[in-house]
């Protein structure tokens, strides 16, 4: 009976595994397919406004209206649209971060809820006269209930830093456009 009950929730076990495991995997390709799209219409917008620009400045005689034409408002532009690229990358990552963390906890909860089961299965079972095995054996399985949540603490921490890191990452770009823009505009002055 016990080796039944054993082979069923560890079947189960590995039937769930490989569930989210797939389920994962098919978010990473939908995040990877989202991101290339991101990178294809970026790809074009660069190509169709590079290609503009260069039939304008092929059609110039004067090499100062040439740096006219790349004024610090031209910048402004360029960088609003890197800032756009980044925050529909950012949204897209955002989105797969909170579902695979979801996931974890959805995870963790089933298996929580198995261990448990099993557990209270086979401790039902257990022969007379092994009291003091069975309270031995809750008391690591206690522990045992504690590592799940430490688990999904560190899963929701590393969220937080994920998110964190993509923040000051951002902030720290759109820090150095408006330095750069000004830059550029002392140079067109001159």
């Amino acid at each position: 009976m016990f080796q039944n009950t054993l082979n069923t929730t560890l079947t189960n076990a590995q039937a769930k595994s490989l569930e989210s495991a797939q389920t994962i995997a098919t978010l990473t390709v939908q995040s990877a397919e989202a991101i290339a799209a991101i990178n294809y219409d970026a790809a074009k917008e660069v190509a169709t406004t590079a290609q503009a620009k260069s039939a304008k400045l092929i059609q110039l005689k004067d090499p100062k209206a040439a740096l006219e034409m790349f004024d610090a408002e031209t910048a402004q532009e360029a960088a609003a649209h890197v800032v756009g690229y980044q925050n529909k990358v950012n949204k897209v990552l955002r989105k797969n971060s909170k579902e695979v963390v979801s996931l974890i906890d959805s995870a963790i909860d089933d298996s929580k809820t198995d261990l448990i089961k099993f557990v209270k299965e086979v401790t039902t079972q257990a022969p007379a006269g092994t009291e003091a095995f069975v309270s031995v054996f809750n008391s690591v399985f206690e522990a045992t209930l504690k590592g799940f949540d430490q688990a999904r603490a560190t899963s929701q921490d590393a969220y937080a830093n994920f998110e964190k890191s993509v923040d000051a990452a951002m902030s720290s770009f759109q820090g150095q456009v408006a330095p750069a823009t000004k830059s550029r505009k002392q140079i067109a002055a001159e």
